[in-house]
C-alpha cells in the first residue's frame, strides 16, 4: 500500500471532477473502481471524497460551468502565491484566483501557455491523495500537449519540473521529473490525426487489477472505451470515457509492488 503523508513541490497530488450529476458519477466510479463515496453538502458544491480502504483518492463535485466534463490534475506547491506569480510571468492565464479552501489548503487554477488547464494546491489539513499506485487510486498524471517546448518551459518556470526525453513507438515521450531527478509524471506530444479535436489536457490514470475487465465493465455501466486495452512498458492500459464524457485512463501494472 503506497500511503502518502506529504508531496514535494511540483508533484501531482490530487484529482477531481465537476459533473452535472454527482450521484450518477459517484455510482459509476464506485462500481468501476471500487470507491466509497459519501455525497458532500450542497453548500460545498456537493464536493464528495472518493475513498479506498479509508484513504481519500479523488473527488467529484458539481460542475461549475456548463460544457466539457473533465478530470483536473492538481500540482502540489509549497507557496501558492509565489507559484502564481511565477506562472503568470511564464504566460499562464488565471482561471481561478488563489483562494483558501477552509482549513484544507489553498488552491488556484490556470490555463498554461499551451492552453492546458491545471490547478495548484498548497496543502493545509488536506495533502491530496493519501493513497496512490494501488487499485482505485491515482497512479500516473500525463500532460498531453501539441506544444512540447512551451509546455516544458512553463512547468519548469512555475514549479521546477524538468524532463527527460525517451523514444516511444514512432515518436518521443517525456518523463517529468523534480530537480532531484525523481519521476513524477509524463508528457505525451500530440502528433498526428489521432488527436484531431482533442484539446490539450492532463490525463489522469487510475490503477486497476485487470484492465480488460475494467474496460468491459465501463461499457456495461454506460461509459465507452476510447482506446482499447493495450500493452505498454509499465503494464496494460486503456483510455475510457465516463457517461458524462470525462476521459480518463486505467493501468494494470506489469509488476505490481
Amino acid at each position: 500500500m503506497a500511503e502518502m503523508t506529504s508531496y514535494e513541490n511540483g508533484t501531482p497530488c490530487w484529482v477531481d471532477m465537476g459533473t452535472p450529476d454527482v450521484e450518477a458519477s459517484a455510482a459509476f466510479y464506485s462500481a468501476l473502481l471500487g470507491w466509497e463515496v459519501e455525497i458532500g453538502p450542497a453548500e460545498m458544491g456537493h464536493y464528495s471524497m472518493a475513498v479506498v480502504r479509508g484513504h481519500n483518492v479523488a473527488a467529484i463535485a458539481d460542475q461549475q460551468t456548463p460544457g466539457h466534463v473533465s478530470w483536473t490534475t492538481y500540482i502540489a506547491v509549497d507557496d501558492l502565491d509565489a507559484t502564481m506569480a511565477k506562472a503568470t510571468a511564464a504566460g499562464a492565464t488565471t482561471l481561478v484566483d488563489a483562494m483558501d479552501v477552509m482549513t484544507f489548503g489553498r488552491m488556484a487554477m490556470v490555463l498554461d501557455p499551451a492552453g492546458t488547464p491545471v490547478s495548484f494546491w498548497q496543502a493545509g489539513d488536506h495533502i491530496g491523495a493519501s493513497l496512490v499506485n494501488e487499485p482505485g487510486s491515482i497512479c500516473w498524471n500525463e500532460l498531453t500537449t501539441r506544444d512540447v517546448d512551451t509546455s516544458l518551459a512553463f512547468y519548469e518556470a512555475a514549479v521546477g519540473i524538468t524532463s527527460s526525453k525517451m523514444p516511444y513507438g514512432d515518436g518521443d515521450y517525456y518523463e517529468l521529473q523534480l530537480p532531484g531527478g525523481r519521476t513524477i509524471g509524463g508528457l505525451m506530444p500530440m502528433v498526428g490525426e489521432t488527436w484531431d479535436g482533442v484539446p490539450n489536457h492532463w490525463m489522469v490514470y487510475f490503477a486497476v487489477t485487470d484492465t480488460d475487465a475494467t474496460a468491459a465493465r465501463c461499457t456495461e455501466l454506460g461509459g465507452a472505451v476510447t482506446v482499447p486495452p493495450t500493452d505498454i512498458p509499465p503494464g496494460r492500459f486503456a483510455v475510457l470515457t465516463d457517461p458524462h464524457g470525462a476521459v480518463f485512463s486505467v493501468l494494470q501494472f506489469a509488476n505490481p509492488t
